[in-house]
C-alpha cells in the first residue's frame, strides 16, 4: 500500500536501506526507519499541536519501541508515551520518553500495578471503579495520587471487537465523582477508542459516534460545575486532522502512524509527514519458478482492506529507482510467516542474497521483526543507530569464537 508513497516521496530512504543491507549492516525481517524523516514529522506535529493547545502522547508500539526514534522524538518536542499496555509503557521509558498515559487499550492487570504506578504516569485510564481503587492503592504506596481518565462508552459508540468496556456516558458524572472519592486518585479526564477514523469509501477521516460522546460527556461534566479536566482521543492521529479534534473539545492526541506518515490517510494523500518506515528482507533461495523472500515481520493492516502486495527486489548493486515491483504471494493469515514468495517470470533477474523491500503499514510489535533507525539520508550520509527486537529491547546477539 505504501510502497508507491516511499518511491515517490522518499526514494532516498530506499536507496539507503538497500546499500546498508548489501553492506551487511541492516539484517533481514528488519523494519528500517528514516529517523530524519520522524524527526521532521514529529517537529510539525509538535508544533500544530502546540498552536491548537493539544498535548502529544506518542504512540510507539507500531515501530518497535524504536529507543533511538523516542529519543529523536523528545529532541522534536514530542517528550511522553502512551502505552497501549504496560510493556509498551516500560519500553517507552527505557527509551527515553516519560510516560503521559496507560491503561489504555489494554487495563493494568492487578498485581502489575505497583510496576506501573513506579513509571509515575501523568494519566492512568480505568475501566471500573475496581480498576480505579488498584490504580490508587498502588500510587499511596509512592506517595502519590494518581490522575486517572475514564473510558466513556455510549449504545452508539464504535469499537473494535475485544475493546469495550468503560463507564457509561449517562453516569459520567457519578463516576467521576465515585472516583474522587477512592484513596490516591484523582478524576481527571475522559477518553475513548477510536475517535476518528478512516473511511476507504470517501478516502477521509471521519468523526466516530465515540468522539460526540466524548463531546456529550465533556458537556455533562461541566455542567455539574467540573473544569480543566481533559479530553483524550486517540485514532488515525496526523496533523490534517488536529483541527478538528481541538474543535470538538480534544485535550490530548497520540500519534503512532502520524509520525512515519503511514496512517490510511497518507495512503490516498499527501499529506504534511513524509513516510518513514520500510520492511527489508531478501531472497533466501528459488525454488520451481519462486523466489521465496524471508518473513517474520509482514503485516498487512486489515484497516486498508484486502488488497495486492508487491515488493521492490533490488538485484545486485543495482539502483533501487530502476529495481521492478514484483507481485508477492503472501503466506496464510493463518500460518506461521516464515516466507513470502514472489512468482518469477524470468524477465526480471532475481538472485538469492537480493535486496527486497516491502511497504507495510505495520504494528512491529506482534511480529517477530526487527528495527533500525537510519539517521543521516537527509545528508547522504545513513548510519544505522542500533538494531533492536520488537518490543524495543536488544536482540540477543551470536555468541563470538
Amino acid at each position: 500500500m505504501f510502497l508507491d508513497l516511499l518511491r515517490r516521496r522518499n526514494p532516498r530512504f530506499l536507496s539507503a536501506i538497500a546499500d546498508l543491507h548489501r553492506a551487511g549492516e541492516l539484517p533481514v525481517n528488519c523494519y528500517a526507519i528514516d529517523l530524519d524523516a520522524v524527526e521532521r514529522n514529529a517537529v510539525a506535529f509538535a508544533a500544530e499541536a502546540a498552536r491548537l493547545g493539544l498535548t502529544p502522547f506518542a504512540m510507539t508500539k507500531q515501530i518497535g519501541r524504536n529507543p533511538d526514534v523516542s529519543k529523536a522524538l523528545v529532541r522534536s518536542g514530542i517528550t511522553h508515551a502512551v502505552g497501549v499496555d504496560l510493556q509498551c509503557a516500560v519500553a517507552a521509558a527505557s527509551g527515553g520518553l516519560r510516560v503521559g498515559h496507560l491503561g489504555h487499550l489494554v487495563q493494568i492487570p492487578r498485581h502489575e500495578a505497583d510496576l506501573a504506578a513506579s513509571l509515575e504516569p501523568l494519566y492512568w485510564t480505568v475501566f471500573s471503579e475496581t480498576k480505579a481503587r488498584e490504580a490508587g492503592a498502588a500510587a499511596l504506596k509512592r506517595g502519590r495520587v494518581q490522575d486517572v481518565l475514564l473510558r466513556v462508552i455510549a449504545p452508539d459508540d464504535r469499537f473494535y471487537t475485544g475493546h469495550e468496556g468503560g463507564f457509561p456516558l449517562e453516569g459520567i458524572v457519578q463516576a467521576a465523582d465515585a472516583v474522587d472519592a477512592l484513596p490516591g486518585v484523582c478524576f481527571a479526564g475522559i477518553t475513548t477508542f477510536p475517535a476518528t477514523l478512516f473511511n476507504p469509501a470517501t478516502g477521509t477521516a471521519e468523526a466516530t459516534p465515540n468522539r460526540r460522546s466524548l463531546a456529550r460527556a465533556a458537556a455533562l461534566l461541566e455542567a455539574s460545575g467540573r473544569t480543566g479536566f481533559a479530553v483524550n482521543a486517540p485514532g488515525t492521529t496526523s496533523i490534517s486532522v488536529l483541527e478538528g479534534l481541538a474543535r470538538d473539545g480534544a485535550t490530548q492526541v497520540e500519534p503512532g502512524h502520524g509520525l512515519t506518515g503511514t496512517t490510511p490517510l497518507h495512503a490516498v494523500a499527501d499529506l504534511a509527514e513524509e513516510p518513514a518506515i520500510a520492511y527489508v528482507t531478501e531472497v533466501s533461495h528459488l525454488w520451481n519458478d519462486r523466489a521465496y523472500v524471508f518473513g517474520g515481520g509482514f503485516y498487512v493492516d486489515p484497516v486498508l482492506g484486502e488488497g495486492a502486495t508487491r515488493a521492490i527486489v533490488v538485484p545486485g548493486a543495482s539502483d533501487v529507482s530502476a529495481a521492478p515491483a514484483l507481485p508477492v504471494e503472501m503466506p496464510a493469515a493463518q500460518a506461521i510467516d516464515y516466507y513470502a514468495t514472489i512468482p518469477l517470470d524470468h524477465t526480471t533477474p532475481v538472485a538469492e542474497g537480493d535486496t527486497v523491500i516491502f511497504g507495510f503499514r505495520p504494528q512491529v510489535f506482534v511480529t517477530r521483526a526487527l528495527t533500525a533507525a537510519i539517521s543521516g539520508i537527509s545528508t547522504g550520509t545513513p548510519r544505522v543507530e542500533g538494531i533492536w527486537a520488537s518490543d524495543g529491547s536488544a536482540p540477543l546477539a551470536p555468541a563470538r569464537p
